[in-house]
């Protein structure tokens, strides 16, 4: 296996957009579908998220880690997984590499799983941070229009400027329903 779907969290599978307590946030009532879906056809799927708000002490590290069981328990109940869980806890401006738009969640995540990253996918849906990772990274980008994804495409539009996304989705359902095209396309 050496392809992945990297999800990011707030905005994609739940949430609004802006980073949430763990213990306040939930998935879109079509997330855990969708993430089933990509686990029945085989592909790999990875929560990616720049979780800035640990840093900067709104919460704690093991809050989030609860939040993300949490997460996973729901999902749980639909049959639904995910492979593996990256994220960046560290301030804004902290200068590590694993925060968005920097690669390094998915280096991370390639070099422990031997993924091709151009065979990857990443969706998400700010273009500044999610698209700009993908981008450098060499992954198809998916924005999906849910959270933030309406203003990248227009009032942010500047923060991602000469990057294109390889497919825009109204939501998770439709990003994953053009991935799995894409697959199929490429087997």
């Amino acid at each position: 296996m050496r392809r992945a779907v990297f999800l990011d969290r707030d905005g994609t599978i739940g949430g609004t957009g802006g980073g949430i307590h763990p213990y306040d946030f939930s998935m879109y009532d079509f997330a855990p579908k969708a993430i089933k879906s990509l686990n029945e056809i085989g592909v790999k799927v990875f929560l990616f998220t720049n979780q800035t708000r640990v840093g900067r002490g709104y919460f704690t590290e093991d809050e989030l880690l609860k939040g993300f069981k949490m997460m996973e328990q729901e999902l749980a109940i639909h049959s639904a997984f995910l492979d593996d869980i990256y994220y960046c806890p560290h301030k804004p401006n902290h200068g590590c590499e694993c925060q968005k738009p920097n690669i390094g969640l998915l280096l991370k995540a390639k070099e422990i799983h031997n993924l091709k990253l151009e065979e990857c996918y990443v969706v998400g849906d700010t273009g500044g941070s999610d698209m700009l990772a993908a981008n450098k990274a060499g992954t198809k980008k998916v924005l999906v229009k849910t959270g933030w994804g309406e203003s990248s495409l227009s009032k942010y539009r500047d923060h991602w400027q000469g990057v294109e996304a390889d497919y825009i989705a109204d939501d998770l359902v439709d990003a994953v329903n053009w991935i799995s095209n894409d697959l199929k396309k490429n087997e």
